[in-house]
């Protein structure tokens, strides 16, 4: 019998994983997302940056809303959840 370690990676998002084939359903979401939906890729690679500084960060989730960041961070009306937010939503929404 094998053991299996769980490998814990703070500060990583999902795409630097070895097992993102797991994850394969959230990016298939993410290309689905329409472009009046999704933030602009410059912005997107902004917001992921300040999310890989967080202490927040764990294992590719926030721990402080538990949503996954690469998916947060794609999303127009969703700010950071940190206070003070560390992004701001593009445009208002109930949903926030």
């Amino acid at each position: 019998m094998t053991e299996r370690t769980t490998r814990v990676c703070r500060r990583c998002l999902l795409r630097d994983m070895p097992d993102q084939e797991r994850y394969a359903n959230l990016y298939a979401y993410l290309d689905s997302l329409s472009a009046d939906d999704r933030v602009p890729d410059a912005v997107y690679a902004e917001r992921l940056a300040v999310c890989r500084t967080c202490d927040k960060l764990l294992s590719g989730m926030c721990i402080l809303c538990g949503c996954y960041v690469e998916l947060r961070a794609a999303m127009r009306v969703r700010g950071c959840p940190h206070v003070p937010p560390r992004w701001e939503p593009e445009r208002e929404s109930a949903w926030q």
